[in-house]
């Protein structure tokens, strides 16, 4: 996705130990417009897929999969990194671990909001080394759920996260895949094309 390749170039920052920084318009200010064309092209590239709902993990996967369930018109779920008073039992579990925060934490999900009868698309800002997708994909399958794809706004390909979900059998989209982060630069693999 050429906006978003070009947002990147112009407002990201590489980061020591390959971290590509782009709070100000995806994981801590948002530009909606953006957010919107994301939705949009999540939409259309999953159009056929048969998708029943919309699942994502807290908090950063919540914007780019709000709007891709607006265009697809289904229900988005997000799995809590944290338990609250009334978010006690009757949940799917899994543990993922946060590169960038350096800490594990347990997602969860309310299983009255997901059902074998649904078919999920699993939307995340980032896919590096596939911890939050892999967490996602065993609530997926300990509700016994088929998932129609996962969506991802950037990946890191050089990482072991987009090779993991090829391996899973599951339809990948990335829409902004980087090929390195070499010398603080930012290559994406349309570049390498």
């Amino acid at each position: 996705m050429k906006l978003l390749e070009d947002r990147i170039r112009e407002d990201g920052t590489v980061l020591p130990g390959d971290v590509l920084k782009v709070d100000n318009f995806l994981n801590h200010q948002i530009d909606p417009d953006l957010m919107s064309a994301i939705g949009e092209e999540f939409a259309r590239l999953f159009a056929d897929a048969g998708v029943t709902k919309v699942l994502t993990v807290e908090s950063s996967g919540i914007a780019p999969a709000l709007m891709t369930g607006l265009q697809l018109h289904v229900p988005v779920i997000f799995a809590r990194k944290h338990r609250s008073l009334t978010l006690t039992d009757n949940l799917y579990t899994a543990t993922v671990y946060s590169y960038t925060k350096q800490v594990n934490n347990d997602i969860s999900v309310d299983k009255r909001f997901i059902s074998p009868d649904d078919k999920v698309l699993i939307i995340d800002d980032f896919l590096a080394n596939g911890q939050a997708v892999q967490g996602l994909m065993e609530i997926a399958k300990a509700a016994n759920v088929d998932i129609a794809g996962v969506g991802v706004v950037i990946e890191k390909s050089f990482q072991k996260g987009h090779q993991m979900v090829l391996d899973a059998g599951l339809h990948l989209e990335a829409l902004a895949s980087v090929a390195s982060l070499e010398n603080n630069q930012v290559t994406f693999m349309s570049d390498q094309q």
